[in-house]
């Protein structure tokens, strides 16, 4: 990795594996969800997703190279997690609330490769390649929003405290 091109190469396959991951993670997170307006929210991001990955293939296809991934650790991480709580067999409304807490993680780390990927398109003067990142990162922004404002309305009253 000697030069900005690496680092962008490098950074589009991660971000190019995370979102394959996050795909199939959408899909469970929809299934394990039984409040309706949050399953409707996954169902929705993951067709978004479907979306910013084609956008990562038009990205890949501009500076001629074939769609790669690059193992992204982060999300590995973050799905990891999740999985280690699912086995812990919790009440429906924590896995729910658990649920919007996790996408709501992943939002932020796509988020932050979005926005680190942006400024190296535009300094390798690759303007479409930076629109297409953009689009990406705004509806990242966006389901963020959308999954605060559903943990911040969510109200766990039938499970006890402590």
């Amino acid at each position: 990795m000697n030069t900005i091109q690496d680092l962008f190469e490098h950074g589009l396959e991660d971000i190019y594996h995370a979102e394959h991951q996050l795909l199939d993670a959408l899909e469970e997170l929809e299934a394990n969800t039984e409040h309706d307006e949050i399953s409707q929210a996954f169902s929705e991001h993951r067709e978004e997703t479907q979306d910013q990955i084609k956008r990562l293939e038009e990205g890949f296809d501009m500076f001629g190279e074939p769609p790669e991934t690059e193992e992204c650790e982060g999300i590995e991480g973050l799905l990891e997690e999740y999985e280690e709580l699912t086995s812990m067999d919790p009440a429906q409304e924590v896995m729910e609330y658990h649920n919007v807490a996790a996408a709501e993680k992943t939002e932020h780390y796509e988020i932050a490769a979005y926005g680190n990927l942006i400024p190296l398109a535009a300094q390798l003067e690759m303007g479409d390649a930076a629109d297409l990142l953009e689009e990406n990162l705004r509806e990242e922004q966006e389901a963020l929003d959308e999954l605060t404002g559903l943990s911040e309305e969510f109200e766990m009253d039938s499970v006890p405290a402590e």
